[in-house]
């Protein structure tokens, strides 16, 4: 069970030697989680649900999806330690791949326990200590009379920034949710998610899963939402050769191949009634009737489901099984919306940023506390998968070794900054279209200045300038606190 002190080791081997060894080096340490599969694909997979903090590749096997793997986790997680093990008779190949991926060593087989133990280790301390390195380096980067950045950045080596997994907060209410999604993890109970489109709920399931006994079996994932049932039947329990027309081949289904594993169900709030009754007896009793079969057969598999909608409400209505709810219902997690935890946004911006500079190789510092005042205040109805494509549309515009500050923005969220500071009842007329506009900003600006008795350190803040820039705004306008 992994705990924000435990270092992930994902391992990509298909060697029974070498599986060996990281077991005992690695399974009965509390410091570390030992993730292992077998091929690239599936490591990038993991990459995708782990918080991952090291990579341990056997070069030998695997065909070409090693050097794939390496070459996509270089640009992806630049700052991920990558260790290659190699085989005697390939140690050419694994120095070539080594170099090519920026790998931190490469050990040669047959390795043994205290080997990889140091390995591991070393590559972990390194990582910690150029994380500081950074951190460090940027503080002492910035000068302390510049406002440009904010004096309240997290920039502590300690940080204030929590992960489980992919999941990324900072909020008590995210760190209420992610407690009990933790203690979930521990149970065999189904979980039921709820939450608006676009907050996570599938990171939070895939979390669940991952930090489960469950976790070294499958894991599948059916969106429910738009399919007709006898696809989503077929899709989940199977169905015969030539049972459903069109398709001739036979399918085993989602819940027999996750048998011992975990199905993730999205929109569940979609499915019909006697889909309901299925699934229902798939929780009550573990069987799986195949469509066009007449044999029941049996998967031990947990059930998390997910929707946007108010399953309650839907029982009241008959609109929803009340003995299904009550079975799916065992722990209840609802993800309160991004604009409800403005907290994260400061926080998820910076982990977006830095997946998406490593993702193009662009090396982008951060953002300017203007930016960041401007997300937190925006309410985000796409809400974190918003928040992800305009960070990544500003890594894409950012310029190589700058910070990402307010020209980066895109239009519509210039737009809403600029309504949501505008004053009731302003009317500029007259003069042309730049005397209007600074007529209108120094307006502006002179009505968030007196609504916080002239304090600049409130106004810049509400405005998401920093104090200079109001500074210079004064100066240049002309504008001076009334007499009262």
């Amino acid at each position: 069970m992994s705990n924000d002190s435990t270092s992930t080791i994902l391992a990509v081997t298909q060697d029974s030697d070498l599986r060996m060894v990281l077991e005992r080096a690695l399974k009965r340490d509390r410091a570390y989680r030992l993730s292992i599969v077998s091929t690239g694909r599936e490591a990038l997979s993991r990459l995708e649900s782990h918080d991952v903090d090291l990579v341990i590749c056997d070069s030998d096997g695997a065909g070409d999806q090693k050097s794939v793997l390496l070459a996509k986790v270089r640009l992806s997680h630049p700052r991920l330690p990558r260790v290659i093990v190699a085989s005697q008779r390939s140690l050419g190949e694994a120095d070539k791949l080594a170099r090519d991926s920026a790998a931190y060593l490469f050990l040669t087989k047959p390795v043994v326990v205290s080997q990889v133990k140091l390995a591991v280790k070393r590559a972990l301390e390194l990582t910690e200590l150029s994380r500081r390195h950074r951190i460090v380096t940027r503080e002492l980067h910035l000068s302390v009379d510049d406002d440009l950045f904010d004096e309240n950045r997290r920039l502590s080596v300690s940080g204030g920034i929590s992960k489980f997994e992919r999941l990324v907060y900072a909020s008590p209410k995210m760190a209420d949710v992610v407690s009990k999604a933790k203690t979930a993890a521990t149970t065999e109970m189904p979980v039921l998610i709820t939450g608006e489109t676009g907050t996570g709920k599938e990171l939070l399931a895939k979390a669940i899963h991952f930090n489960s006994d469950r976790a070294d079996s499958p894991l599948h994932i059916q969106n429910c939402g738009g399919i007709d049932e006898t696809t989503l039947r077929a899709e989940l329990f199977g169905h015969l050769a030539g049972a459903i027309p069109g398709i001739a081949a036979e399918r085993l289904g989602l819940f027999r191949a996750a048998d011992g594993g975990t199905v993730f169900l999205d929109e569940i709030s979609e499915v019909s009634m006697t889909f309901q009754a299925a699934l229902l007896r798939l929780l009550q009793e573990g069987e799986v009737k195949p469509v066009g079969s007449d044999e029941v057969y049996h998967a031990d598999v947990r059930i998390i489901a997910a929707t946007n909608k108010p399953l309650d409400e839907m029982v009241a209505r008959g609109e929803f099984r009340k003995d299904l709810y009550y079975r799916l219902n065992g722990f209840s997690l609802t993800i309160p919306p991004l604009r409800e935890r403005r907290e994260d946004v400061s926080a998820l911006a910076e982990f977006f940023l830095e997946k998406y500079a490593g993702v193009i190789g662009r090396r982008v510092l951060g953002f300017t506390s203007e930016v960041l005042a401007i997300l937190s205040r925006h309410r985000f109805p796409g809400n974190v998968r918003e928040l992800e494509n305009e960070v990544q549309r500003m890594v894409a515009v950012a310029e190589q070794g700058g910070y990402i500050s307010e020209r980066h923005l895109s239009p519509e969220l210039e737009k809403l900054r600029f309504a949501e500071t505008l004053p009731q009842g302003l009317e500029i007329t007259g003069g042309t279209l730049k005397e209007m506009v600074e007529e209108m900003e120094a307006r502006i600006v002179e009505s968030t200045l007196a609504r916080h008795q002239w304090n600049q350190t409130q106004a810049a803040q509400d405005l998401g300038l920093s104090r200079v820039g109001l500074a210079n705004k004064i100066k240049r306008y002309g504008l001076a606190e009334k007499a009262l």
